[in-house]
């Protein structure tokens, strides 16, 4: 039986916008033909087999998708994948380079058991390689005393807890991922 109310692929509608996007993952560059409404999240995962990223609220809210994005902490699931067009991005799984030796973030939450179901972990780990270099760069944080810096933030466990306070951990692992990022630290 026909139908008036074609969907509108079918009723001749034109198709979503789409893109060349070039971006260079974990050292390697791809490029890939991107519907504009794609997330950088989706992309990694579904096109790139790269999942360490997850998908954890879909709002940026818990920062299980957070990657780096030209060395600075994103959240994939709200960053447009054309819009990282010509970025590099890192994932946890680049994170150790082409080497099979792991990211001193890496051995450091491993040493220091610092999660429990590690479901946010790889967004917990990316985070922190971002917040380390961005207290390395001086940029301050929300508690970081008043005075004007002219040089690298130092780290203390408030630093830590406030620079990583944008991602989740459900099972509650937060003394031992401070713990770790100390570790790397010191």
């Amino acid at each position: 039986m026909g139908s008036e109310h074609e969907p509108a692929h079918r009723a001749g509608a034109p198709p979503s916008p789409r893109s060349a996007t070039t971006l260079r993952v974990n050292g390697k560059p791809h490029t890939l033909t991107v519907d504009h409404r794609r997330v950088l999240l989706d992309l990694l995962r579904e096109d790139l087999d790269l999942t360490g990223a997850k998908k954890g609220c879909d709002h940026g809210q818990c920062g299980a998708c957070t990657v780096l994005v030209d060395g600075r902490r994103v959240n994939s699931c709200l960053l447009l994948a054309v819009a990282a067009d010509g970025c590099d991005i890192t994932t946890v799984e680049g994170l150790s380079g082409d080497g099979e030796e792991l990211h001193p973030l890496q051995r450091a939450f491993l040493e220091r058991d610092a999660f429990q179901c590690g479901y946010c972990t790889p967004g917990q780990i990316c985070s922190a390689v971002g917040a380390l270099a961005e207290a390395e760069a001086g940029h301050p944080s929300r508690v970081t005393d008043g005075r004007a810096l002219a040089g690298p933030v130092p780290l203390d466990r408030d630093e830590i807890r406030e620079r990583l306070s944008g991602n989740l951990c459900r099972c509650g692992a937060y003394p031992r991922i401070v713990d770790a990022v100390e570790d790397v630290i010191r």
